[in-house]
């Protein structure tokens, strides 16, 4: 007998990475792939295809890592088996109290952008963060008070933001027209020459990718894990990218480079107009919306049960009673507490960033992801390490994937660096300060021989 429950298909397994990575990142930094690019369209395409190649290396390689371990936790798991128990708390603090929260910060701030544009609510900053704080309340409450729930918004939310992708490219593809003016009172963002500020553009597009290391928890409830999670991780960025690639080049066409640097998310406006007609714009927001709400809906799923599953293993103070599940909603409430604490607290600090313009039009959601990027790599080094004492038996997983992983996440690095090179490099350091906070923690709490 078994315990291993093996209930997904490799169908399921694509759907599923597809699902989770196509979110709310294509449709509000497309302008900013643009502004980095200086309008260049092919340096755009470059781009996506930098960001869909990071991600197949680096899922290939840790797919390996998945396989061979039963931990929990996701990735604080890989780190725990193949690293260490430090590393691992290390990380874990990071994905606590940075990655997840500032995501869904971010993530509920441009909810609140488009619903702002959907009702003709003036776009103040101000507007902006308040209806992303209700959003991102509502969707702790949902989450907390039905498992279920959150579940079925999240399966539905998936379907629609497919509709919106696909019309755009479709019609801005094959049924092109002549560009739109630009409107009165915005001013004109030409055309330039950017040099290698180009790679600036890599920070927005990593965010636009992010979400496929989620992807590789299901690995040991996938049937033929080591036939089809290979398949499934290079089957699915594929069809991302492919996605990706139509609706960029759908929407250039459609409006022009110009249109879309000037306006910025309010593009996306005027696209479904010229698709739908009149009403056609808001017919679009609604769809984006309900997207991004999905985006929003999903990170708090993972971001609430993130301080029970280090709690369960001593990396945080007070582990004992933040581990305990509670019987009616089969979560723990101090975890769900935590998450909401820090989430909000981000959200504030986003607001000061974005009023203060310290990130140059990025955020900080796509820093956490470098740094992310940037944990990656020790997991790739130890897939090479694990070929060159023969456990990995494959030349192709052991060495050329973590090597062409590791050279992903170097670019991805750099373009962030380049994107606001004293700012992000702060942040870098912040982030892994609090990692060193979490190592120190357990060293000090759980290795006291």
């Amino acid at each position: 007998m078994t315990d291993k429950k093996e209930h997904y298909g490799i169908f399921t397994a694509i759907t599923m990475i597809v699902g989770i990575v196509i979110g709310s990142g294509i449709f509000f930094k497309s302008d900013d792939v643009l502004k980095s690019t200086g309008g260049n369209i092919m340096l755009g395409v470059l781009v996506l295809c930098i960001g869909a190649f990071s991600i197949i290396f680096g899922s290939l390689t840790l797919t390996e890592l998945s396989i061979r371990t039963k931990r929990s936790g996701g990735f604080v798991g890989y780190y725990e088996e193949f690293i260490s128990n430090k590393v691992a708390s290390g990380f874990g603090w990071f994905q606590t109290f940075v990655y997840y929260p500032t995501l869904t910060a971010v993530v509920s701030w441009v909810a609140g952008i488009y619903t702002c544009s959907l009702f003709g609510i003036e776009q103040t900053l101000e507007t902006q963060i308040l209806l992303g704080f209700v959003f991102m309340v509502f969707f702790y409450a949902v989450n907390i008070l039905s498992v279920k729930l959150g579940g079925y918004f999240q399966n539905i939310s998936t379907i629609i933001k497919l509709v919106p992708l696909i019309g755009i490219a479709v019609f801005g593809v094959f049924f092109g027209q002549a560009h739109p003016e630009i409107p009165e009172g915005i001013t004109l963002a030409m055309k330039s020459n950017v040099g290698i500020g180009w790679l600036a553009a890599l920070a927005p597009i990593a965010f636009s990718y992010d979400g496929w290391i989620i992807a590789t928890s299901i690995t040991n409830e996938v049937k033929k894990p080591e036939k089809n999670m290979p398949l499934a991780l290079i089957i699915g960025p594929l069809i991302v990218l492919g996605v990706y690639l139509l609706y960029f080049l759908g929407i250039t066409n459609m409006l022009g480079t110009e249109y879309i640097m000037s306006t910025g998310n309010e593009s996306v406006n005027k696209a479904g107009e010229l698709l739908l007609g009149e009403n056609g714009g808001k017919i679009l927001l609604i769809c984006i919306i309900i997207s991004i709400l999905g985006v929003v809906n999903g990170v708090t799923l993972g971001s609430l049960r993130m301080p029970q599953a280090l709690a369960s293993k001593k990396m945080l103070p007070n582990s004992d009673k933040i581990a305990k599940i509670h019987p009616t909603y089969g979560l723990s409430l101090g975890s769900c507490l935590i998450s909401f604490i820090v989430s909000v607290a981000w959200l504030v600090i986003h607001y000061f960033t974005q009023k203060a313009n310290l990130l140059g039009g990025g955020d900080i959601s796509e820093i956490a992801i470098v740094f992310s990027y940037i944990c990656y790599t020790l997991l790739y080094v130890k897939v090479i390490k694990m070929k060159n004492e023969n456990i990995i038996k494959s030349v192709f997983k052991g060495i050329i994937c973590p090597i062409f992983g590791l050279m992903g996440s170097a670019i991805i690095l750099i373009g962030g660096i380049v994107s606001n090179p004293m700012y992000v490099t702060l942040f870098i350091l912040f982030c892994l300060l609090v990692s060193m906070i979490g190592y120190l923690f357990y060293k000090s709490k759980n290795e006291r021989a």
